[in-house]
């Protein structure tokens, strides 16, 4: 390096310590590009529930929003100064922290019951908690399920709760325009949004130290909840059906519960565009996973709705919204879509900031910041090997939006095939989702059996060869994709 670009380098930040009085909370906002480095000094201190080592360095990237909160104090050392930073005295921890109280005396009275110890009430009284957790645009609902979910982890009894994510736009373990279910048997992480909910084996073998995380996924396609709500009714029965299969060959884990992540289209007024849909959405979630807790995040219009709705036989709590929750407009909802999608395929390695000693053992959210970069493989296939689909017309107004007396010439539900030679089929730069092949015990096959398929994994068409009929597709790793299926939505994919 010449002398001039030695000098253009910007000079390491040194370290920079802040103390934490008890039940504060040091929030922090990073800059696209930019990485921070937290290192506990001494002290108790937490990361959305999830509790943070003393001495270890925990890595932060990629305009990740987060908070450290202490309940007694502690000390903590920063390498980076984030775009924004400042302490807070003001926090719903407490409040957080009695719902888990509650949350846990009803998972011991569902464990108890099990092993058959006397009753302590109603039949109602030892039934594990199934969590619906509601409320608008950026109030902190994911906060909310990510601290419930690790304080039941941390709780000690060897709790494994289901995490179940049906917001389209947020990607959970997989890529956006899924939705999600997997038990959690170690403290979800944070470090990135590209793995919002913590890293999973979804894209390619990796060593994990904490969460190997196997979920269910089905394919909405789209980040709105309002493009195809039947659609996403439909998928989270299905999604309901499967979580509820396994609780029933598994009393511990049934006991442990569920909590579920929702989209702010479920709290939108009944003015809102694509509001029509979402009580229906809401009573397919209350329906599908049994939910007997409904946790209202800062809005007091949705609590006295789901008070009237569902107060006579489902426990409706409203909860305080964190003042540090951050207002994400749309062009930072579509960055992190961007970095979810490389990151399924390429992993999202965070560089540690400038002038970080290597000793400092960094690791993002508690995993080895080494071990997330991925090798996908590109192959070219015929047109005839993979069968797409896609799930009702390309652009799909609500059947609201209808002139009165209109029919639709292709249903909601009507899986499409979709061929690539065709002008405007839309698959080039596509994201599809590979569908897991039918029960080979089912001999029942029907025409939308597509929309009940989990998902196996995901593809992205990179380019199409139509005098050849072929196309060059990028998958996490090598295989054949010879009668296989694939559905597409509106999320494309394209190198940066």
């Amino acid at each position: 390096m010449s002398s001039a670009a030695a000098k253009a380098a910007p000079a390491p930040s040194p370290p920079k310590e802040w103390t934490l009085e008890p039940e504060t909370e040091y929030r922090f906002e990073l800059d696209p590009g930019t990485s921070l480095a937290i290192k506990l000094v001494r002290g108790h201190a937490e990361v959305f529930g999830a509790e943070l080592a003393e001495g270890k360095t925990y890595l932060f990237a990629h305009e990740c929003k987060a908070a450290v909160f202490t309940y007694q104090g502690c000390t903590i050392e920063m390498s980076c100064i984030p775009s924004t930073e400042y302490v807070s005295d003001e926090t719903p921890m407490y409040p957080y922290a009695n719902v888990h109280i509650a949350l846990e005396k009803m998972r011991l009275l569902a464990r108890d019951a099990h092993h058959g110890s006397p009753p302590s009430g109603t039949e109602a009284d030892s039934e594990p908690p199934r969590v619906l957790v509601i409320g608008p645009e950026n109030a902190g609902k994911t906060t909310v399920c990510k601290t419930l979910a690790n304080y039941a982890v941390r709780a000690g009894q060897d709790w494994a709760p289901v995490y179940i994510n049906v917001d389209p736009g947020e990607g959970g373990w997989t890529v956006p325009g899924s939705i999600s279910a997997t038990s959690i048997s170690a403290p979800l992480t944070t470090a990135s949004p590209a793995h919002p909910l913590g890293n999973a084996a979804t894209s390619a073998p990796t060593t994990l130290t904490s969460n190997a995380l196997l979920p269910i996924v089905y394919w909405y396609g789209h980040s709105e909840t309002k493009r195809n709500p039947l659609l996403l009714d439909r998928q989270i029965r299905n999604l309901g059906e499967n979580v509820n299969e396994r609780h029933e060959v598994d009393a511990e884990g049934r006991a442990a519960g569920l909590i579920v992540d929702t989209p702010s289209s479920f709290a939108a007024s009944s003015s809102s565009s694509g509001a029509d849909h979402r009580l229906m959405l809401i009573r397919a979630c209350v329906d599908a996973f049994r939910i007997n807790v409904i946790l209202v995040v800062g809005h007091e219009k949705l609590n006295v709705e789901m008070q009237r709705t569902y107060g006579n036989r489902i426990n409706v709590v409203k909860i305080p919204k964190s003042g540090g929750v951050v207002d994400l407009d749309p062009p930072y909802r579509h960055r992190i879509h961007n970095y979810q999608l490389h990151a399924y395929f390429y992993g999202h390695p965070i560089n540690p900031p400038p002038g970080l000693p290597t000793s400092a053992n960094a690791t993002a959210g508690g995993e080895s910041a080494m071990e997330t970069n991925l090798s996908p493989s590109s192959s070219v296939i015929s047109f005839d090997d993979l069968t797409i689909y896609r799930i009702g017309e390309k652009s799909m107004a609500p059947s609201s939006a209808l002139p009165i007396g209109a029919t639709r010439s292709v249903s909601e539900m009507q899986p499409v095939k979709v061929d690539p030679a065709s002008p405007g089929s839309g698959v080039l730069n596509a994201m599809l989702a590979l569908l897991a092949p039918p029960n080979p015990d089912d001999n029942e096959r029907y025409d939308e059996e597509v929309l009940d398929l989990q998902v196996a994994g995901f593809l992205a068409v990179t380019s199409i060869d139509v005098p050849r009929r072929r196309m060059t597709v990028l998958s996490p790793g090598p295989g054949s994709f010879a009668g296989r299926t694939a559905i597409m939505g509106s999320f494309e994919w394209t190198e940066s």
